[in-house]
């Protein structure tokens, strides 16, 4: 009990922490987020910074962060009404302006200049125009149509039909390998037919599922059971258990197993399959196990050896960690989900979390913080950290003397 109260109390607070500190940030050009703030200096990027910097906006990003912040605004509705009422005026501003970015061509894209020109940057930083398929989507698509459903749903908003149609759309997408998965190159059908086939996709999809499941919106949910189906078929591997980027490969990132457990333990139902519930707790502990190599969690291990293959420990893995540990351990109440959760909560907020800002280095290695941008250089701290540690609120809920009555 005394742990589960502990980590309600500080999840919350690290959240409303974090979301204060979103909303009192000056806004990015028309009225985007900004969380463009270096974390180990904790300076603010600027014009000299390039792709860094506050000409450059991230679609992804502004998506995830709107899905975050309607989602925070309902919790908070409850817990703290005032921070409640900030977090929809910033959600009704933000969907204003991502509804209009993505009306402009059906889509949403990776990263956008000052003058909103869809943009990627090479290999090499030179920074080029975006080509614009009609027929490809991308993991922009996906957040932003997440985020668009979120604050649509909320708000009671007419075009919430549309916004619907669109997140299915992308979903049709991946089973009609029409999705590309690296948007710093030009989008093509050259492009996908290049590229692995990585389970991201399908997993990101899926981490729609509980979110509109909540919303009342069931009848689009039929795609979730086919993509955890598909993802243990392809990419499942027995002996180690851990999921294989791409199928007959060694590579493994341990942070998408775990997030994709997180994910499907959120869309499954109390009656869910018992044999698939322990296939996801094995994930996670062997993802866990072989990944957490001190302060966090390895960005890549071989499958076959269980190694690490890179130093580099990002942020994120261990906030959706706390998620995927807290949901395992409210359906199978086992010892070993209760110690991960524990274990990947110290980890985080002894040597990620900053406290003073309430935001998270992002990458660690074993000598300490260094400055890797795992994806963009925007925090996003509202979203991996905020939406895994709410999760895990739920389920801490569950396990208070006051729901046991």
């Amino acid at each position: 009990m005394e742990f589960f109260e502990e980590a309600r109390r500080t999840y919350a607070a690290a959240n409303a922490g974090t979301l204060y500190w979103m909303l009192q940030r000056p806004a990015l050009g028309n009225g985007f987020l900004n969380t463009k703030q270096n974390s180990l200096t904790l300076q603010d990027y600027g014009l000299d910074d390039g792709a860094r910097g506050p000409a450059y906006t991230y679609g992804w990003i502004q998506g995830r962060g709107l899905e975050a912040l309607v989602t925070h605004a309902d919790f908070f509705t409850r817990e703290l009404p005032p921070l409640a009422g900030k977090l929809d005026t910033a959600g009704r501003h933000l969907y204003e302006a991502i509804a209009s970015m993505q009306k402009q061509s059906g889509h949403a894209y990776f990263c956008y200049d000052q003058s909103m020109n869809a943009v990627y940057a090479d290999a090499s930083g030179v920074v080029h125009a975006q080509e614009k398929p009609e027929l490809i989507y991308s993991y922009s698509d996906a957040f932003v149509a997440k985020g668009l459903v979120a604050a649509a749903s909320r708000y009671a908003l007419p075009d919430l039909g549309d916004h619907l149609a669109y997140f299915d759309r992308v979903v049709a997408s991946i089973e009609a390998q029409h999705f590309q998965i690296d948007e710093r190159r030009p989008l093509s059908t050259d492009s996908i037919a290049n590229q692995p086939d990585d389970f991201g996709p399908r997993m990101i999809l899926l981490g729609a599922a509980g979110m509109l499941k909540r919303l009342g919106h069931a009848a689009h949910l039929g795609y979730a059971d086919r993509f955890i189906a598909h993802i243990l078929d392809q990419h499942f591997n027995a002996q180690s258990g851990l999921l294989r980027n791409v199928p007959g490969g060694d590579a493994c990132n341990p942070g998408h197993g775990i997030e994709f457990v997180g994910f499907a333990m959120d869309h499954l139902g109390d009656d869910a399959d018992p044999g698939l519930v322990a296939s996801l707790e094995r994930i996670l502990l062997s993802s866990f196990e072989k990944g957490f190599v001190g302060p966090g969690i390895a960005l890549t291990v071989s499958v076959e050896t269980g190694e690490p293959q890179s130093s580099y420990c990002p942020w994120w893995s261990l906030p959706e960690a706390i998620r995927s540990a807290a949901l395992v351990h409210r359906r199978t109440g086992s010892a070993q989900s209760l110690a991960l959760w524990k274990t990947a909560h110290a980890a985080f907020f002894r040597h990620y979390w900053r406290g003073t800002p309430p935001i998270a280095y992002q990458t660690m290695t074993m000598d300490g913080p260094v400055d890797f941008v795992p994806a963009t250089p925007d925090l996003d701290p509202a979203y991996h950290t905020g939406l895994s540690l709410l999760a895990a609120i739920r389920v801490a809920d569950q396990f208070t003397p006051a729901k046991l009555v």
